[in-house]
């Protein structure tokens, strides 16, 4: 079971949060500051956190940057009144991997959770091997034999979200949301530009092919 922590100072919002989290599947803890979410982390492991940003004692910019410059990874979606876009920016600046602005949809909310944990999963997990062919997170090439074809990021991670799940069918948006994030405005037809590239890359490539399910979306074929 993913444990998740939650750092908001309002009770009510922060029980709300644990309650609907615990219906969807997820252990959550809360606490009311950044101080405290920081003890709760020496204390034990979490997947991800949930934070406000306006906190006493620490702000959630403060956490975030606390863990990122500590060298800790895990995910964070910043949740907060604010909705200009210069607090979105610093919240991203800081470390923040997901953005959701007061009130929050607890619906959407548990999606976007689901989405962030996924993809942190996906790179955890470092490597896929689909036949003799190796795609590496660490350094997002796909190598076979002798061959080593370096990747960049997004490419990477569409491959290895493909290969990971061979035969199964991933449809643009839920690609757009997995590696480009439920916040970005970037068009899913950039889904198809990327596929397109990775099909020249990997041509020749006797392990796998990327089939198109016309209407539909995508999914990697293993030879």
């Amino acid at each position: 079971m993913f444990k998740i922590l939650i750092a908001e100072d309002d009770a009510e919002l922060r029980e709300l949060f644990r309650q609907v989290l615990g219906k969807n599947g997820y252990e959550a803890v809360g606490v009311s500051d950044g101080a405290q979410a920081l003890e709760a982390l020496d204390n034990g492991y979490f997947d991800l956190i949930i934070s406000d940003i306006m906190m006493p004692v620490m702000d959630g910019y403060a956490l975030v940057k606390e863990l990122r410059e500590a060298g800790i990874t895990i995910p964070v979606m910043m949740i907060t009144a604010k909705d200009a876009f210069d607090d979105m920016r610093m919240g991203f600046l800081s470390g923040t991997d997901d953005y959701m602005v007061k009130p929050v949809n607890v619906n959407e909310m548990v999606l976007r959770v689901s989405a962030l944990l996924r993809r942190a999963q996906m790179i955890a997990e470092r490597r896929q091997v689909v036949g003799q062919t190796v795609l590496s997170c660490d350094s997002y090439t796909a190598t076979r034999g002798d061959e080593v074809v370096a990747l960049p990021q997004k490419e990477f991670l569409l491959l290895y979200k493909l290969a990971s799940f061979p035969g199964k069918i991933f449809t643009r948006q839920q690609l757009m949301d997995e590696i480009w994030g439920y916040a970005s405005e970037t068009d899913p037809h950039t889904v198809d530009v990327h596929i397109g590239r990775l099909r020249d890359r990997f041509r020749d490539n006797p392990d796998f092919h990327i089939v198109t399910m016309r209407g539909v979306g995508y999914k990697v074929v293993k030879a």
